[in-house]
């Protein structure tokens, strides 16, 4: 492990020897840790008050109330900071006699410099992490959103910043992004949030029907239309009257329709499916989609016209995994709502299971995350969720694709087309695949993109981007 100068954590040191002390203090010093020694463990135990700290590591065998007794007495004071046991005699019972207690972790001496550097990352990064745990589950009511919709990540406050300012608007808007995002959930804010919360909301899945009846379910139809039409129905653009009209999934629309949905938004009338009369309408228009309508455009499978009419505003939705501490945020809130709805008593997350949650890709962003809360709320035996109530896709998971650190030696130097592929790889994760917004983001033209994801193998036999290859 190579010696650094970044602040990775304050740590206490507690030795009554002040020899080892100061050699614990400037050896953890140069791989980036703030260490202070003690020679008492009442001055230990006095400073362990302060909030600063982020480990203790102690001797086990110490005059006075020695290691055991001194880690039992942090525990009970600060069950957040881990403690790291040193001792001369390393049994197998000592060791258990220290975890018991409460220890985070018990290493042998004489101890390895960089071995105890690997421990103390270890337990400052749970440290961190648990505090994270703790201040989400305090400040849950006071995070900034819109409506239903949660996150604190500077993704999800740009996204804020702009449905605040469209929210009066009676202009169309299309929503973008994976599946599983929360494009109803933001449609239904712009809704609330709207200039006509008192009417209608009405919601349409274009993918779930087929034609004919999407056609009639939209447009409506006239008595005998149609086989079983025996009487006249009026369809959803002329019920969502005053209201909004929430489109999902508009670019699996077929291309029938698409021409009679650009002339209905239009001209603000309809007319029923075997019917002569156009009947107006009066409602905004929020259409939703995880395809990439530009290159579907370009594939001559929707309208130019109409996705200029429906993309008035845009409001492109960030997967989960680009959205950081979100992830703990949203799990919190579920798990809350699940536990209070089924009358459970689980309270919280461990800090093991929320750095595997944080390490996880998502694919199925926040509706997969709500799922994965529910089954651990379901399994959990005490009153904190563990590694072992979540699936285990989520327990097994590694951090996914990263781009590497700049190296500090010539033996850290990567070949370019490496680093060159897993940023291009990194970018099309972070827009969940489509093409289009990952040339605009690396500041490509389509065909360069292209040709560099056939360089680099990223596409299939079917032409499609292999993501999360």
């Amino acid at each position: 492990m190579a010696p650094n100068t970044a602040s990775k954590g304050t740590i206490l040191v507690v030795d009554d020897d002040p020899a080892m002390c100061e050699f614990l203090e400037q050896g953890l010093g140069t791989f980036g840790f703030s260490v202070e020694g003690l020679t008492s463990e009442a001055q230990a135990l006095e400073r362990i008050e302060r909030a600063d700290l982020d480990a203790v590591v102690t001797d086990l065998r110490m005059r006075g109330m020695g290691g055991h007794e001194l880690c039992r007495a942090i525990v009970a004071r600060r069950p957040d900071l881990p403690v790291l046991v040193l001792t001369a005699f390393g049994t197998y019972e000592t060791a258990v006699d220290a975890i018991r207690v409460g220890a985070y972790d018990f290493l042998s001496k004489p101890v390895q410099l960089d071995t105890l550097a690997i421990a103390l990352t270890r337990a400052t990064d749970r440290s961190v992490l648990r505090r994270e745990v703790q201040r989400l589950r305090r400040s849950l009511d006071e995070t900034q959103g819109f409506g239903e919709i949660l996150g604190e990540s500077p993704s999800m406050r740009r996204v804020y910043r702009l449905l605040s300012r469209i929210a009066g608007s009676d202009s169309s808007v299309l929503l973008t992004g994976e599946s599983g995002t929360g494009k109803e959930l933001v449609a239904r804010a712009l809704h609330t949030n709207g200039s006509r919360p008192e009417g209608p909301f009405v919601a349409i899945n274009c993918a779930a029907m087929p034609e004919p009846l999407l056609e009639a379910e939209l447009f409506g139809h006239e008595k005998g239309a149609f086989t079983d039409a025996k009487t006249g129905r009026a369809g959803l653009l002329v019920l969502a009257n005053g209201g909004t009209l929430f489109l999902d999934e508009i670019g699996d629309m077929p291309m029938g329709l698409q021409v009679k949905l650009l002339r209905a938004v239009q001209e603000r009338t309809v007319r029923p499916v075997g019917g002569r009369r156009e009947v107006p309408f009066d409602a905004r228009i929020i259409t939703a989609t995880n395809r990439d309508l530009e290159g579907l455009i370009e594939l001559g499978r929707f309208r130019e016209d109409l996705y200029f009419r429906v993309n008035v505003i845009q409001v492109e939705l960030p997967p989960l995994r680009a959205r950081g501490q979100d992830v703990l945020l949203l799990a919190q809130a579920f798990l809350q709502k699940i536990a209070g709805r089924t009358g459970t008593e689980v309270t919280g997350i461990d800090p093991e299971a929320a750095s595997k949650l944080l390490a996880y890709a998502w694919p199925g962003n926040v509706r997969e995350l709500q799922n994965c809360i529910e089954r651990a709320v379901a399994l959990a035996h005490g009153e904190l969720v563990t590694v072992q109530d979540l699936p285990d896709r989520i327990a097994r998971t590694r951090p996914a694709h990263q781009l590497p650190a700049m190296p500090d030696d010539e033996a850290g130097i990567v070949p370019l087309e490496e680093l060159e592929r897993g940023y291009i790889l990194r970018a099309l994760e972070l827009v969940g695949g489509s093409r289009a917004r990952a040339a605009k983001l690396l500041g490509l033209d389509r065909t360069t993109l292209w040709r560099k994801l056939e360089r680099y193998r990223l596409i299939d036999e079917k032409n499609e981007t292999k993501t999360w290859s």
